[in-house]
């Protein structure tokens, strides 16, 4: 290393050495010099005093008039002279910093005794605890302090104070802050919360609180949602949710606390008092749907339904105001001795203005079901079954139902509830009772029905019967509409021989005009001829159509006597016979006519046993000859019809 580096590096180590030691040893002894950064202070601390009192007065650890000890006077950031070292010491304390959202609570080490049954310290004028001499003098208390450090930075004299740093008081929103207070006047006989008073800042200013002869212990006033600088030490803060009243509902105030008030139920209601809002009591005005910052503590809120309340008497069923949990089948005996198990509802309502009664009466809404409803209807229907049977029970439902609706209701109104409908559920009966009233019923409704089939064969009967003639009458249409064309064609003969008849009569006449005029100018003789041939021809024609027409009207007659007598045979064969006899024998007829085989000329047995099939051949010979037996009866009867 050359000797200009050498040099270098020895100004550089050696002139900071030599000016530490130049203040150390010179400047700090025989001056006295103390240098306090800007970052710090001076926490001085006296060894000895050369002249004058030395000693402390007794239970003081800090000297305010220049005694032996820590010193309450701090040096704030600077150059001071005449500290030397061998009189004082000097400690350099970083300031105090309190963050945001936080504050500082401060412990006093020294000062005046606390007053007797006080607890914290009172606030003295100190600059936020900075003038530590100013605290002392002007008489701060040893101890904990009523009065806190907001967010910032302090010069603070830890030799007097112990700064303890805790979070700010956050009450949420939907939600109040129930205060305590650790420091006041203590609460007067028969009280149970200190009285609402103005000035405090919400138990922020400690100090105004107590100047004001502020309470000790639990507080009417609560704080709302929000941030704020509160002593712990004293107030302690319980966060409870706000009173919520649902719609359909009003809250019925309790007040515990406040002045006796005028009762305002009238001498009828001897159930306790109704009082106006603000006395203690039961508030004559409820609090009708929405948030309400209440102090569970001094009051309760108890809920009472506006709308139509259904309660079950029915074990597996329950509302959803919970109600009736612990309401169940309610279990009757009937007039025979059988005990049955019936579901009640009960609707209610209750008035907005009667609420504060019904709770002034029986506390809350759980106490009306269990020492109203429940005793008066389980009562009712127990009595009303006692007076009938089961069976009646069952049968008379509906009425038993109004008349317990008009009992149930006179009862109620007397407590300031409106009976608005009493609903009979399920009833079941003994299982021994409803087998036989199931037997019985399926044996009247097996009778319906055998009634109903024998309703029904009796039916089908005569459709069949009716069926057979509307068949039968078929064949009689047939044989009307025979007769019907038979004078239709008859008709239609005599007309066209008629016609054939004019024709001729004008062709004879046509002619022999034509032959007289041919034979006007020949010999008489023509002429005769031709007259004589003419009424020859004339003649002819006459007896032509004459011809014709006879044979037209009596072809036309046979005709009609024909189908006439074949239809009147008909009716009285069917008459005689009866519809399925005479369709027989038509039948047969017909097979004997068209000599239809029935019976083949060899006979061929299916089990292949020729004497099986001879006997086969026999009845069908048999058969045969019965058949036209039969044909042979019934021709004397057709021909005579």
């Amino acid at each position: 290393m050359e000797k200009a580096d050498l040099i270098r590096w020895g100004l550089i180590i050696g002139v900071p050495l030599f000016l530490l030691l130049f203040y150390k040893f010179i400047l700090r002894v025989f001056f006295g010099l103390v240098i306090v950064p800007e970052d710090r202070i001076g926490l001085v601390t006296k060894k000895f005093v050369l002249f004058g009192k030395q000693e402390l007065p007794e239970g003081r650890i800090i000297a305010t008039k220049g005694e032996a000890g820590f010193q309450a006077q701090t040096l704030a950031p600077g150059v001071y002279f005449w500290k030397w070292i061998w009189q004082y010491s000097i400690n350099f304390q970083p300031f105090i910093i309190i963050p945001t959202g936080k504050i500082g609570l401060v412990l006093a080490k020294d000062g005046a005794e606390l007053e007797t049954g006080r607890i914290l310290g009172r606030r003295v004028d100190c600059d936020s605890f900075q003038d530590a001499e100013g605290f002392l003098t002007k008489g701060g208390r040893k101890g904990r302090q009523t009065a806190i450090i907001a967010p910032g930075s302090y010069r603070i004299n830890t030799f007097l104070f112990e700064v303890e740093l805790t979070e700010m008081t956050m009450i949420p929103d939907n939600a109040v802050g129930v205060v305590t207070t650790a420091e006041g006047m203590p609460l007067k006989e028969g009280q149970i919360a200190g009285a609402i008073m103005d000035g405090h800042n919400k138990f922020q200013d400690c100090d105004k609180f107590l100047d004001q002869g502020g309470y000790k212990g639990l507080q009417e006033q609560v704080i709302l949602a929000g941030s704020y600088f509160l002593n712990p030490w004293f107030a302690k803060i319980e966060m409870v949710k706000m009173t919520e009243i649902a719609i359909g509902h009003v809250g019925v105030v309790i007040s515990y606390v406040g002045e006796e008030g005028k009762d305002l139920s009238g001498a009828e209601f001897k159930h306790g008092n109704i009082v106006a809002k603000g006395f203690k009591g039961v508030w004559a005005e409820p609090l009708g749907p929405g948030k309400y910052p209440i102090n569970p503590y001094i009051m309760k809120v108890e809920l009472v339904p506006t709308t139509n309340l259904v309660l079950n008497w029915a074990s597996a069923r329950s509302e959803s105001h919970q109600l009736d949990k612990n309401l169940s089948t309610i279990t009757v005996r009937s007039k025979d001795g059988f005990p049955f198990n019936l579901d009640v509802s009960q609707i209610i309502h209750i008035p907005t203005t009667e609420a504060p009664k019904v709770i002034g009466r029986f506390g809350n809404m759980v106490n009306l079901v269990s020492q109203v409803l429940e005793p008066t209807i389980g009562n009712y229907f127990r009595n009303s079954a006692q007076d009938s049977d089961v069976i009646a029970f069952l049968g008379t439902r509906k009425e038993r139902q109004q008349s317990a609706k008009d009992h149930i209701g006179n009862v109620l109104e007397q407590y300031n509830v409106y009976g608005v409908d009493t609903l009979i559920g399920d009833i079941v009966p003994p299982e021994s009772l409803m087998k036989t009233l199931t037997d019985r019923k399926l044996a009247e409704e097996q009778k319906i029905t055998y009634d109903t089939e024998k309703k029904a064969q009796e039916t089908r009967q005569t459709l069949e019967k009716e069926t057979a003639i509307a068949d039968m009458q078929k064949e009689i249409v047939k044989a009307d509409q025979g007769v019907l064309i038979a004078e239709r064609i008859a008709d239609a003969s005599v007309k066209k021989a008629t016609g054939d008849a004019n024709s001729v009569r004008l062709q004879a006449t046509a002619e022999a005009d034509r032959l007289k005029l041919l034979a006007s100018g020949e010999a008489e003789k023509t002429r005769l001829l031709a007259k004589a041939n003419a009424e020859q021809i004339e003649l002819l024609a006459k007896a032509d159509a004459e011809k014709i027409s006879l044979t037209g009207n009596a072809e036309a007659e046979k005709i009609l006597a024909i189908g006439r007598s074949n239809a009147e045979s008909y009716k009285l064969s069917v008459d005689a016979m009866g519809g399925d006899n005479f369709t027989q024998l038509k039948v047969i007829e017909s097979i004997a006519s068209q000599q239809v085989k029935i019976m083949p000329d060899v006979l061929i047995g299916g089990s292949g046993d020729s004497a099986n099939g001879g006997i086969s051949g026999l009845l069908g010979l048999q058969l045969l000859e019965k058949l036209g037996q039969k044909i042979q009866e019934k021709k004397p009867d057709l021909k005579q019809s």
